[in-house]
């Protein structure tokens, strides 16, 4: 596929996409207002929280169903705008785990109405308190609307079932990855780096990767083997994907990523990098550092190039090369018609150009 069909592709697919997601919050804000202004409020400041991404996990919903002949634009958009509201949810929800009231640059909902607060006069660790108890609504809000958006798809029952099987699957992994996650920064063990891998795939790669395309494709009528095929690809480059964000949240370069590179230093993270260097003699060196929430750019320098001297920089990036490796085979399967590959090849390129 040409370069410029792609771009084209990718901002009609995102203005559907806009356009189901500013009706329903039009809906949604002019319910609210017969309930008062504050709740009017609230669903500004989710609407908000919603926009301005690059509709990624729709583009890849959108992508399988239009790559397999669907034709239904309205009901695929609708089936993306779900992914992307489920996707709102987790984060807000993950923002209120991780006690961050940033994201993406601004503050996100707990760091609104923390701010409210505190322009009321509440002291801080009140106005923190409330912000992300605000934020556990708003999540709630996003979650339950993003089934029912499914709902608004316009496809029968039997489709309706299946795509909400699907929705049910990717929520499922997606909360024991999120508990993993959890788990893995209290605990004092390290985990292996298969423990990590896993964690990402179901915390991430299941619902930002895997459903996605597997529901584009189910959407499609597309047959088991098709389905399965494309599914294998989306868990396989989502595995990668998380892999190389990981590299480029220590290594990668801040002003391109809009990433800071000292932030999964300070936090401690749990990454198959870290994962990989908790093994090595280099780790008596990195853990002095590791997890300081004071740590400066100069101690997360000393902790860069151990990474790097142990092989775990090495290790991470290979990793991520196999595993779009085994996306491309997943890919090539003759169930799958070219279109398709023509869709996703470059995917997994611009995955891969990410740790180049």
């Amino acid at each position: 596929m040409d370069p410029y069909d792609l771009v084209v592709s990718a901002e009609r697919r995102q203005s559907q996409v806009d356009a189901v997601l500013d009706r329903f919050f039009a809906i949604s804000t002019n319910r609210a207002a017969a309930v008062g202004e504050r709740y009017v409020t609230l669903w500004q400041t989710l609407e908000r929280n919603t926009a301005g991404g690059k509709r990624f996990r729709p583009s890849m919903v959108m992508g399988a169903y239009e790559s397999l002949g669907g034709t239904d634009m309205e009901a695929a958009a609708h089936i993306g705008a779900a992914f992307e509201l489920l996707h709102t949810a987790l984060i807000v929800h993950d923002d209120v785990i991780d006690r961050d009231f940033i994201r993406r640059g601004g503050v996100n909902v707990s760091g609104v109405y923390r701010d409210f607060a505190q322009t009321a006069g509440i002291p801080v660790p009140a106005a923190e308190h409330r912000g992300m108890s605000v934020a556990v609504i708003a999540g709630d809000l996003a979650l339950f609307n993003a089934f029912r958006m499914i709902d608004k798809a316009g496809v029968d029952d039997e489709m309706r079932q299946r795509l909400h099987d699907i929705f049910d699957e990717a929520m499922f992994a997606s909360a024991a990855g999120e508990l993993f996650d959890v788990d893995f920064s209290q605990l004092k063990s390290m985990p292996t780096v298969d423990e990590v891998v896993d964690m990402e795939r179901l915390k991430t790669a299941v619902y930002s990767f895997e459903a996605p395309v597997e529901a584009g494709a189910v959407l499609a009528g597309a047959g088991q083997e098709a389905v399965e095929a494309l599914a294998g690809f989306g868990r396989n480059i989502g595995i990668a994907y998380q892999i190389v964000d990981d590299l480029l949240g220590v290594f990668g370069d801040e002003a391109a990523t809009g990433k800071t590179t000292i932030g999964d230093l300070r936090e401690g993270k749990r990454t198959v990098l870290i994962a990989y260097a908790s093994g090595r003699p280099e780790w008596i060196e990195i853990s002095r550092w590791l997890g300081l929430p004071d740590l400066t750019r100069a101690q997360a320098g000393v902790v860069r190039r151990a990474l790097e001297e142990c092989g775990a920089r090495q290790y991470a990036e290979d990793l991520a090369r196999a595993y779009a490796a085994r996306a491309s085979d997943h890919l090539a399967s003759p169930a799958l018609p070219d279109t398709v590959r023509a869709e996703f090849t470059p995917v997994i390129d611009s995955v891969l150009e990410r740790v180049r």
